[in-house]
């Protein structure tokens, strides 16, 4: 059934990119490294504004100085303001939330809390137990005078049921296809090669929430076997726990990705949004420097792929990255393998277990070619791994909705929060640890004696590896 479902999804996206998403290239990032401006500091957003090139650097230099040295930081913000995008703020909170049970219960506890608006950007909000808890309190809230806005994506959401829609309308809810399937219904010009696969949830304009988690059961259970919303009985038989990651974040970012919310409502052209505080006066809530990170199909830069290799280009000590659908390109290969050789200590969390085997064997196609390098590869067993993070020389960090492969870096609205900070990196890591206890490493004589038709499965991917 898993084969038949890969298949049914590649010949799915074949159909979509002979509709306009075929002829979409990535940008080379290495000149975008080379026209980088050079510049002693980057530009730094507090909650008072701009931020003097004079105290830019000295907060830059404080960050530093807290871990080993390193000069990623600069060559990595030159890069990224280069290509353009949010600026990097200072002063804000960032709590790490590990699994679908956490999350929601982060996001609930902050939906109860929300006096002025309640705004979702989604993949997928499924008709199930988990969506239908989302589903009441959005209606509650509603009902209290909160304004709800919900963006969720006409294909992931393309097994809900309309009238689970129709019931959030009826009650004052602003909703919102994104790319509707249905080409009558299209706003702008139709394109299902296009999907919107960003997870955003802001409340009041304070708090944002972002990373991996879609709104559905199938993540409310986490690898520990603690249950989550879904209430699942002891004893009973139950699908491979989804394991994810997200952060809730609180300060002057906040806006950012307001901004990226609106701006997608906007091209989306949606109905007109009732007038609420959006924008509220926000002040520093800790030490974080963060940077929202937002991409979309057409932009020469492609902010998210730029986002991974240049980080991945300028890693000094250590690159422990955990993705969910592994099919990289030649720039991504070249700088993991790059790291390796100049001694970064490398290590990749990658899925045992997946919800398209096509994928799978896309991207063990170049374990062989990445072990021999000195890349370290380990496959998270026991969960369906779903998270898309990084954590780069104890300092930066990234946690979001980006896959890394063709489909995530070209075609797809994606988002990132990147953050910059020593106590949150040491989370991360702590983490990444965890997964790596919880994973079988793969040893390059080991991987070299698999059967032939393993290989003969990635050899075929990889001649798909654009459609997958």
């Amino acid at each position: 059934m898993r084969i038949i479902k890969s298949f049914l999804s590649f010949f799915l996206s074949l159909s979509l990119l002979s509709l306009g998403g075929g002829c979409a290239t990535l940008p080379k990032v290495s000149d975008a490294i080379d026209n980088a401006a050079t510049q002693e500091s980057p530009q730094i957003l507090s909650a008072k504004g701009l931020l003097s090139p004079e105290k830019s650097k000295a907060l830059m230099e404080r960050l530093k100085k807290s871990v080993a040295p390193t000069d990623m930081l600069e060559r990595y913000s030159a890069v990224i303001e280069s290509v353009g995008g949010s600026p990097l703020t200072s002063g804000n909170k960032v709590t790490l939330l590990i699994d679908g049970p956490a999350t929601y219960a982060a996001m609930f506890k902050a939906m109860e809390n929300a006096r002025d608006h309640i705004n979702i950007e989604t993949f997928i909000i499924d008709d199930d137990e988990t969506g239908r808890r989302f589903s009441d309190l959005l209606l509650k809230k509603q009902a209290e005078g909160v304004q709800v806005n919900l963006i969720y994506d006409s294909r992931g959401g393309f097994r809900t049921p309309a009238e689970f829609f129709q019931r959030l309308r009826d009650a004052g809810i602003q909703v919102l296809a994104f790319n509707p399937v249905n080409p009558l219904k299209a706003r702008k010009s139709w394109n299902l090669a296009h999907p919107d696969h960003r997870k955003i949830l802001i409340v009041d304009g304070k708090i944002v929430f972002t990373g991996g988690i879609n709104i559905s059961s199938v993540y409310s259970s986490s690898p520990s076997g603690k249950s989550g919303l879904s209430g699942r009985k002891p004893g009973t038989k139950a699908p491979i726990p989804w394991r994810d990651t997200d952060v809730q974040i609180e300060g002057p970012v906040v806006a950012e990705f307001q901004k990226l919310f609106l701006d997608t409502w906007k091209t989306q052209k949606g109905p007109n949004l009732s007038d609420r505080n959006y924008f509220p006066d926000l002040k520093a809530e800790g030490h974080a420097l963060v940077r929202a990170v937002g991409s979309s199909p057409g932009e020469a830069n492609r902010l998210t792929f730029v986002l991974y290799v240049s980080a991945i280009t300028f890693s000094e000590r250590s690159l422990h990255l955990t993705n969910a659908y592994f099919v990289p390109d030649a720039e991504t290969i070249k700088a993991l393998r790059d790291a390796a050789g100049r001694g970064v200590d490398v290590k990749l969390v990658l899925p045992g277990n997946t919800d398209t085997s096509l994928t799978l064997s896309g991207g063990r196609y170049y374990y062989s070619k990445l072990l021999k390098s000195g890349v370290k590869l380990y496959e998270r067993r026991d969960v369906l791994l779903h998270a898309k993070t990084a954590v780069i020389d104890n300092v930066w960090s990234t946690v979001g909705s980006t896959n890394m492969d063709f489909w995530s870096f070209s075609t797809n609205d994606e988002v990132n929060a990147v953050i910059l900070n020593k106590e949150f990196a040491s989370e991360m890591e702590k983490m990444f640890a965890a997964d790596i206890a919880a994973s079988h490493e793969i040893r390059l004589e080991e991987w070299e004696k698999r059967p032939l038709l393993n290989r003969m499965r990635e050899w075929f991917a990889h001649q798909l590896e654009r459609w997958l």
